[in-house]
């Protein structure tokens, strides 16, 4: 079924201006205007459409249940390129569950549009879904520094909760060195795993051009059996300014106490200290 793709955007930006035509001596200003965007947005959803066949804007996507009308009509809009309406979009979410599987089938379709799958992995998160956890601990064991869906996928894995946990471990050894740092970051919400800590340990010690990252996760972590380790770095001579403070926040964080350090002549510490007298 070919579903029409409908600018929603330029109708509304056509109701505005017939809306400022009639109205526009109401405003002061165009900020006065801009305040009133969301009443006029309400109007706009409100009144029956000729292009819609006299169905209001606001009702036209609640006609439309079907999971799979739904989901490949938001994809339709994604391959067309024309803005996708967020009424289609807040339709998908009111269907709800009926919705998760055409939602994960579009995941799973390497030859979607990125756009359609990151809106994918939104309305999941927004059904609160556990069904992509599986595909998304996939997604990070071989992947780039920088993936902007698969970041996208880690959030919410993190927001699904400590159930993500056991899975990611049983997987770790599959992953290359940006998988391991992104599964990390998930399994450092969910301190008390003697795998979690023993990762970050390692992958602190290993990794020293990241080491302030991994600080980080060593505190949320909150095992005090990170200090030794932290401490050693914190009095390292070649140590940057920078990776230092987030050492030593961790140090406090576990309850500990950092030496003291001078960064007189470390670029980093004079570029901060010049903002800071600027």
């Amino acid at each position: 079924m070919n579903m029409p793709l409908i600018n929603f955007d330029e109708h509304f930006a056509d109701y505005t201006s017939e809306w400022m035509r009639q109205h526009g001596d109401r405003y002061a200003n165009v900020d006065e205007m801009e305040e009133d965007l969301p009443r006029i947005y309400m109007n706009f959803l409100n009144t029956r459409a000729p292009w819609l066949g006299s169905v209001t804007p606001g009702a036209y996507f609640t006609q439309f249940e079907d999971p799979k009308v739904l989901v490949d009509w938001m994809r339709a809009y994604c391959e067309e390129g024309v803005p996708v309406p967020d009424l289609l979009l807040d339709q998908i979410t009111t269907v709800g569950k009926p919705c998760e599987k055409r939602l994960l089938r579009l995941l799973e379709d390497g030859e979607a549009p990125d756009e359609a799958r990151m809106i994918a992995i939104s309305r999941l998160r927004d059904l609160e879904s556990t069904m992509p956890k599986m595909l998304y601990i996939q997604w990070q064991l071989n992947r780039a520094p920088r993936d902007e869906m698969k970041d996208h996928a880690l959030e919410s894995l993190t927001e699904m909760g400590e159930s993500v946990v056991q899975p990611i471990l049983q997987n770790l050894k599959q992953a290359n060195e940006a998988g391991e740092e992104a599964l990390l970051e998930v399994l450092s919400h969910f301190p008390g795993h003697e795998q979690v800590i023993q990762l970050a340990l390692r992958l602190f010690r290993e990794r020293k051009n990241r080491r302030a990252l991994f600080a980080g996760y060593l505190a949320k972590l909150g095992d005090e059996r990170a200090l030794p380790a932290l401490l050693e770095a914190a009095e390292e001579p070649d140590l940057s300014y920078l990776t230092f403070i987030e050492i030593r926040n961790a140090i406090e964080a576990l309850g500990g106490t950092c030496p003291e350090r001078e960064f007189d002549e470390d670029p980093e510490y004079e570029a901060l200290r010049a903002l800071d007298q600027n």
